[in-house]
């Protein structure tokens, strides 16, 4: 067997393997299954994301059915503003031995994981936030001057409450980038909300099974890099992304007047890795331009900002987007 064929066996096989993770998480987390695959790209393309959405709309819910799913050692941390980095990434204790020696021993925080909640992440102060830093980004930490390596694999899925900002912190633009996509979440239909009535104020919670182990899940990271991606969706890729700096000399007359800045080479990173695992979960074995424009919002919202003039005049981002891909003849036919 040929190295394509053998390719495109396990790819077929991760497909099947997907499909059934999706319905057991979709078990507890009813409806919504763009919210479920913009997720589950994260965890498959080896990234982070960001949830906002309003309370009780099931985010802590999600994260806790994918840690088991997925097979996952997860742990959950409550952000408030007098939480401090020892509190995430751990300390060290005096500790004296039987012999009455005295030794400093490390005590891991809850970073120390494979899958680790950050809930309400804005609540906490920059000093705290700062310690995810190296954490999302290089999969260490360092305390005490020593560099202490996480867990394999590592994934934070932070929760923020886009409406209350009363006693928040906005999060940096430099962690903001850290995150593979922002996934908005959204209020559900009225179908969806009666399933979930059904489902859980019964005498029991429905309960999902694990149908992935963590080495598999680096398994199939590894095996998403390899999906192999189209010239022309590459160079829609990188159109999109440069589309949105004001500076670049082709840039369109909305994106100069409104965007303060656009998105760096990390954002055509990231979609480069999530068109793939859209057309995993989506049952194809290579994406096209319609995997681009189903991720472009949730890739890039979060990489740019709009200037105070453009917020002055009500101007939103999603707007902005949209009119873009309107304007990029190899994504008009997929918009």
């Amino acid at each position: 067997m040929g190295d394509a064929e053998e390719l495109l066996d396990r790819i077929e096989a991760l497909e099947s393997r997907l499909s059934e993770a999706k319905g057991q998480i979709t078990r507890r987390f009813i409806g919504q299954e763009r919210v479920v695959d913009l997720t589950l790209s994260a965890l498959l393309c080896g990234g982070h994301a960001l949830l906002v959405g309003l309370p009780g709309l099931g985010k802590t819910r999600l994260v806790e059915t994918l840690s088991t799913v997925m097979g996952l050692d997860g742990k959950r941390v409550q952000f408030t503003p007098d939480l401090m980095p020892a509190d995430i990434l751990g300390s060290e204790v005096l500790e004296t031995g039987a012999d009455g020696g005295r030794t400093f021993k490390f005590i891991e925080g809850p970073i120390f994981c494979q899958l680790l909640m950050a809930d309400e992440i804005n609540r906490a102060s920059p000093r705290t936030q700062s310690a995810l830093l190296q954490a999302m980004q290089e999969r260490e930490v360092t305390v005490s001057g020593e560099t202490r390596v996480l867990g394999a694999p590592f994934h934070v899925l932070a929760t923020q409450n886009p409406i209350e900002q009363e006693g928040t912190y906005p999060l940096p633009e430099a962690q903001l980038d850290r995150f593979l996509v922002r996934v908005d979440v959204g209020y559900p239909d009225r179908d969806t909300e009666r399933e979930i009535l059904l489902s859980t104020t019964g005498e029991e919670d429905a309960r999902s099974e694990n149908v992935f182990t963590a080495q598999e899940l680096i398994e199939a990271q590894g095996l998403l890099r390899r999906m192999p991606v189209g010239e022309s969706v590459m160079e829609n890729i990188l159109d999109l992304v440069r589309a949105f700096r004001p500076e670049e000399a082709d840039a369109s007359e909305a994106v100069r007047e409104n965007v303060a800045w656009g998105p760096g080479p990390r954002a055509a990173q990231a979609l480069m890795l999530t068109v793939r695992a859209r057309a995993l979960l989506q049952g194809r074995l290579a994406p096209n331009a319609s995997d681009v424009v189903a991720m472009a919002e949730p890739v890039l919202k979060h990489r740019m900002a709009l200037s105070y003039a453009a917020l002055a005049r009500g101007e939103s981002l999603e707007a902005l987007i949209e009119a873009q891909i309107a304007l990029n003849p190899g994504l008009q036919a997929a918009a």
